[in-house]
C-alpha cells in the first residue's frame, strides 16, 4: 500500500503547535530582500515619501511655493497689477479707505483683495512677499549649512586645539540673545541692502547648531574601519573629510537643513512684523501681517491671507522636513 506524504499547507493546518508568526517573518524577511538589493538611501527616502499622504502634500506646498518665489514676477503680473500700484478706485474714501466689496475686496479685478488705504493689490504683494521670505530663508540656510558643516567636520576630525577653539566659538555664538542682537543690529544700519542685511545676521547666529550635529556624528565616523584604510592607504585629509566623512554626515546634515527652513522663514516674518526686517514699499509676509493689525476688526481678510501663507509654509516645510529626518536619520529622529 503506497502512502503520500502531506504538503506543507496540510501539515501546517493539522500542526496545532505550529508558529502563526512564522509566515509572517518569513514575507517580511522576502519583502526585505526584495527592496534591498540596489536600494540607495534616496531610493528608499523616495519609497517612504511616496507611502506618505501628509507628506506627499506638504511637498507639493512646497513646490508651490518654490515656483511662486521663482516665478514672482510672472505670476503676479498675471493679476495685472504690481506690488506697488495703488488703486483708489477699490477703496471707500468717505470709510476710511475700507476695500470695496464683501471679502476686502476680492472681485475678478483682485483676486485676493486689496489693502485698506492704498488699494493695492494683496495678490501681488503675497506673490512678491513669498519671493522675499524664501530667499531670505533659503539663503540664510545655505550660510548656516555651510559654515556648520565645515566647522562640524573640522572640530570633530581634528579634534585637539582646532576643537577646543571651534567648540568655544559655537559656545560664545549660542550664548548671545540671538533676536535682541538682530533687533539691535537691524535698527543701528540703515542705509543698507535690507535683505542681504537680514541673511547675513540671520546666518551668522545659525550655524552653531548644526555644527554641533556634525561634530558629533564625525567623531562617530573618524576611526570607522573604512576611513581607517583610507588612512593607511595614504589619503590625505582633504581626500578624507570629502570622500569619507562627508557622505556619512550627508543624511543628518540634509534632514537638519529641511528643519531650518521653516524657523528662517518665521525669523524674517518676525523681524519684518517688529519693523527692523524688510522695509516698505518691498512686499514682505510679516510686513503685511505687522500692517494688518490696525485693520483686522474692519477688514479681517487683509490679516487672514497673509497669515494663511505664512501658516501653510512653515507647516508645509516642518512636515517634510521632520519626514526627512525620520528616514535619513533615524536614530537623530528617536533622540
Amino acid at each position: 500500500m503506497t502512502s503520500t506524504a502531506p504538503d506543507s499547507g496540510t501539515a501546517a493546518a493539522a500542526d496545532p503547535d505550529a508558529d502563526p508568526d512564522a509566515d509572517t517573518a518569513a514575507d517580511t524577511v522576502a519583502d526585505r530582500s526584495v527592496a534591498a538589493p540596489g536600494s540607495s538611501p534616496w531610493q528608499l527616502a523616495r519609497r517612504e515619501l511616496r507611502r506618505r499622504p501628509a507628506v506627499r502634500v506638504s511637498l507639493c506646498i512646497v513646490l508651490l511655493f518654490v515656483l511662486m518665489a521663482v516665478g514672482a514676477p510672472w505670476l503676479g503680473a498675471l493679476g495685472g497689477w504690481s506690488p506697488h500700484e495703488f488703486d483708489k478706485s477699490a477703496v471707500d474714501p468717505y470709510l476710511g479707505g475700507q476695500p470695496l466689496g464683501a471679502l476686502g475686496g476680492i472681485s475678478p479685478e483682485h483676486w485676493l483683495g486689496v489693502e485698506p488705504v492704498t488699494g493695492r493689490d494683496l495678490y501681488a504683494r503675497v506673490v512678491h512677499g513669498a519671493q522675499v521670505s524664501l530667499l531670505i530663508a533659503f539663503a540664510a540656510t545655505a550660510i548656516v549649512v555651510l559654515a556648520g558643516t565645515a566647522a562640524g567636520i573640522a572640530a570633530g576630525y581634528f579634534g585637539g586645539r582646532t576643537d577646543t577653539v571651534l567648540s568655544r566659538l559655537m559656545d560664545l555664538t549660542m550664548s548671545f540673545p540671538s533676536l535682541i542682537f538682530m533687533i539691535a543690529l537691524l535698527s543701528v544700519a540703515k542705509d543698507v541692502n535690507r535683505i542681504v542685511l537680514m541673511t547675513a545676521v540671520i546666518g551668522i547666529f545659525g550655524w552653531p547648531g548644526i555644527a554641533r550635529v556634525v561634530r558629533g556624528q564625525t567623531l562617530s565616523l573618524k576611526h570607522r574601519e573604512y576611513v581607517d584604510a583610507a588612512r593607511v592607504g595614504g589619503a590625505g585629509p582633504w581626500r578624507i573629510l570629502t570622500r569619507e566623512i562627508l557622505p556619512g554626515v550627508a543624511g543628518p546634515v540634509i534632514a537638519y537643513t529641511t528643519l531650518l527652513i521653516p524657523g528662517m522663514i518665521s525669523t524674517e516674518a518676525a523681524l519684518s512684523y517688529l519693523g527692523v526686517g524688510v522695509r516698505p514699499p518691498t512686499p514682505s509676509w510679516g510686513q503685511m501681517i505687522a500692517e494688518s493689525v490696525a485693520y483686522y476688526e474692519t477688514d479681517p481678510m487683509y490679516f487672514v491671507i497673509p497669515s494663511v501663507f505664512l501658516f501653510l509654509a512653515v507647516l508645509a516645510f516642518t512636515l517634510l522636513g521632520d519626514a526627512l529626518r525620520d528616514i535619513l536619520d533615524p536614530r537623530g529622529g528617536r533622540t
